[in-house]
């Protein structure tokens, strides 16, 4: 047996890489910029909130978050492609950078592109309208142009830095090219900014030359790139495994690993009771099922549970909600969370703090164990009818064991093996929790907790999440072998 764990434990290092590697791979992929979203600067959906933050803080966060540097240990690009592309901060510029490639095939153009762009706007922004209005009223009798007023010289500063901002966000050659006219008409009309027109005509220029030198032959020429241990997602998961750090919440900036450890906590201990509250009801319900099949007692039951089974949790759930936390009606129990926080304190005893929680936990707990009922029973019947059919059944019989032996000591334990399967569940439903009824009972587990990440777009809980039910479902799994083989002692696993 020994064996066979340590074999299955080491099993888990190549699950655990592919595990991690699909979660850093949705991490990656997620829509929006994480330094944008952790500053509050943009959201995922590409809405802005007004707020300049520097280059500088979002270099820092960007450190901070390892994503400064290559994705992986090594790249499969084309000879056409960028391999630092990693090194432009704005994740919204290297996708259009990685389009503008792709469709043109030449990166160096591309890159001239886009210095003659950053240079441009980065010109345009250094001028202050209220001093060219100041130079040109003082100007006015000596030179000949028409008196331009403040809005007017603000306007076109305006229309030109959103016009550069526009092509730094967009790939699609017609419009590139209805932007580059449109900023060449403000340039010929605004003589404040005479001096940016070489720029301007400079920019046409280098796009002409981009879309022209196309070198599409190289998106067909393979290119693998090493990048050695400096990556993002050696960075990811070493802090990972070695410091058990999933990172911070986009939302509020706390540790995931506190969030959801917290979290874990309170859905383990609801989904716990329910599975061995619905065990210890459903497999004495199959067994009798068994023994009584066909008999009046057992369809009764049979048509019970099963329409118990029909009805959805959250139509029961707030039906619940209705008749005993409804203070026109009966207020039994509390409706929402999992404790009183103006009466609860941490650092009570356990049967203190249990004495606290239990009355928030009964309707949660009515709502997740009573559809497993027949579920569960249904199987243990199956099973039951299965081995009672069995030789060693009927030699125990043909011995004169009484029948509650031969239920109970022999066919049970043979016939358990299917609810085994069932039972290991309870480590992935932990952290994944029941999204519907902690929603509507309020209660603070996993399941909330997953669907308020989901809602708020904080990928690294959900990450962590993901990562972490594919840990428990391993670890869950190993469990099931383990009761195989102390439930039939025929099962071994020296070999």
């Amino acid at each position: 047996m020994m064996r066979y764990l340590t074999y299955r434990i080491l099993m888990f290092i190549p699950t655990l890489f592919v595990i991690s590697l699909l979660a850093f791979i949705i991490s990656i992929k997620a829509p929006g910029d994480p330094v944008e979203i952790m500053l509050g600067t943009n959201g995922p959906s590409g809405s802005s909130s007004g707020l300049q933050i520097s280059a500088a803080q979002k270099d820092s966060v960007r450190a901070q978050l390892g994503i400064d540097r290559p994705v992986f240990y090594f790249s499969l690009s084309s000879l056409a492609d960028c391999d630092t592309l990693y090194k432009i901060g704005s994740k919204s510029h290297r996708d259009v950078l990685d389009r503008l490639t792709h469709q043109y095939g030449n990166w160096q153009k591309v890159s001239d592109w886009y210095l003659g762009l950053n240079d441009l706007l980065s010109w345009q922004k250094q001028f202050n309208p209220d001093s060219l209005v100041a130079k040109y009223t003082v100007q006015k009798d000596s030179i000949s142009f028409q008196q331009y007023d403040a809005n007017t010289i603000n306007e076109a500063h305006i229309q030109i830095q959103n016009g550069l901002s526009v092509l730094l966000e967009t790939y699609h050659e017609n419009t590139i090219v209805a932007r580059l006219d449109s900023l060449e008409r403000i340039y010929d009309e605004a003589v404040y900014f005479e001096s940016g027109k070489e720029k301007m005509v400079r920019l046409k220029l280098l796009f002409h030359e981009m879309k022209n030198a196309s070198g599409s032959w190289k998106l067909y020429v393979p290119v693998i790139h090493w990048h050695g241990w400096s990556n993002q997602y050696h960075h990811w998961l070493s802090k990972l495994f070695l410091e058990g750090d999933f990172g911070s919440s986009y939302v509020d900036h706390e540790p995931v690993a506190k969030k959801i450890w917290s979290k874990f906590f309170i859905s383990f201990k609801l989904i716990f009771i329910s599975v061995l509250l619905a065990y210890l009801i459903s497999i004495p319900i199959g067994v009798y099922a068994a023994r009584g099949k066909g008999g009046w007692g057992e369809r009764a039951t049979s048509l019970l549970l099963f329409m118990l089974y029909s009805l959805p949790s959250f139509f029961v759930g707030m039906v619940l909600l209705m008749l005993f936390s409804n203070p026109d009606v009966l207020v039994w129990f509390p409706e929402a969370g999992y404790m009183d926080p103006s009466h609860y304190d941490p650092e009570w005893p356990f049967w203190v703090r249990w004495r606290a929680e239990w009355p928030y936990m009964v309707l949660p707990l009515i709502t997740y164990t009573y559809s497993s009922f027949a579920f569960i029973s249904r199987i243990m019947r199956s099973s039951m009818l299965e081995n009672l059919n069995q030789d060693y059944i009927r030699t125990a019989r043909a011995k004169g064991l009484d029948e509650n032996k031969v239920l109970w000591r022999h066919a049970l334990r043979n016939s358990l093996l299917p609810v085994i399967t069932i039972f290991v569940n309870i480590f992935p439903m932990a952290i994944g929790g029941s999204v519907i009824i902690e929603t509507i009972f309020t209660y603070p587990g996993m399941g909330l907790g997953s669907y308020e990440a989901i809602h708020n777009y904080d990928y690294p809980t959900i990450v962590a999440i993901f990562t972490l039910s594919g840990f428990l479902t391993m670890v869950g799994y190993l469990v099931a072998d383990i009761l195989y083989a102390i439930a039939d002692p025929r099962i071994s696993y020296r070999k």
